[in-house]
């Protein structure tokens, strides 16, 4: 299911969630550009995490934990990131405020990455990506807008019937269990890459205790003219 559209209020534009669109445009082309010396220097790893709570590696292990949510391995895992931030970042970020959002956003993409980090902390793989950090956007959607209408696009469906609307309660509820069968199945397998299942129940259960006490905030919107 791939989500298309969601409610929305109008509140002005989201520019964090504009920028945060723009900034992974861009540092996608810098990986383009300068190849996978330069990805492979700025993703995370977690055994260098673990050397360095040992005392054998430098601080800059530390960068890596802020830099690696803005990488990507392909266009497909960047294009699907920003899919879902593009949908569900706006509405949240308007519930909490562009400030708070900012700090939010980073919060839930560090406890993604320490969650996936707990689980195999010796591992040499990177990763990287957007998506524990946009899964805490995902957590604080389901929290608080449980009841918006999400469009999505089911393959191969969607491509005879057109988008279906799906209440967001169940849509992201659906997507959360997909994830946390997909951590499971993961456990006791030799690692080799892929996808990061714990990052992403991790930064949406954050992004679901973090937006709670925000569930009650309301902001008028703002006045326009449809034509």
């Amino acid at each position: 299911m791939i989500p298309v559209g969601d409610d929305n209020e109008q509140f002005g534009p989201a520019i964090v969630t504009m920028t945060l669109l723009a900034l992974n445009l861009v540092a996608f082309f810098v990986q383009i550009v300068l190849g996978e010396a330069f990805t492979y220097a700025f993703s995370f790893v977690p055994a260098d995490l673990s050397l360095f709570l040992l005392g054998r590696a430098p601080a800059e292990v530390l960068i890596t934990l802020v830099t690696a949510m803005f990488l990507h391995a392909s266009l497909g895992h960047l294009l699907g990131n920003l899919v879902f931030l593009w949908v569900f970042g706006d509405n949240v970020e308007h519930r909490l405020g562009s400030g708070l959002f900012l700090v939010f956003y980073f919060v839930c993409g560090l406890a993604a990455t320490l969650t996936q980090y707990l689980i195999d902390p010796v591992s040499t793989i990177p990763n990287l990506g957007a998506s524990g950090a946009i899964s805490g956007v995902l957590g604080a959607y389901f929290v608080l807008f449980p009841g918006n209408l999400v469009r999505v696009f089911v393959w191969p469906f969607s491509l005879f019937l057109g988008t279906v609307a799906i209440p967001a309660l169940i849509m992201l509820g659906f997507w959360f269990l997909l994830q946390l069968w997909g951590g499971v199945d993961q456990f006791g397998q030799v690692s080799s890459g892929g996808v990061a299942f714990w990052a992403h129940v991790g930064g949406f259960v954050a992004g679901m205790v973090l937006s709670v006490p925000f569930r009650g905030r309301r902001r008028r919107a703002l006045p326009y003219y449809r034509y």
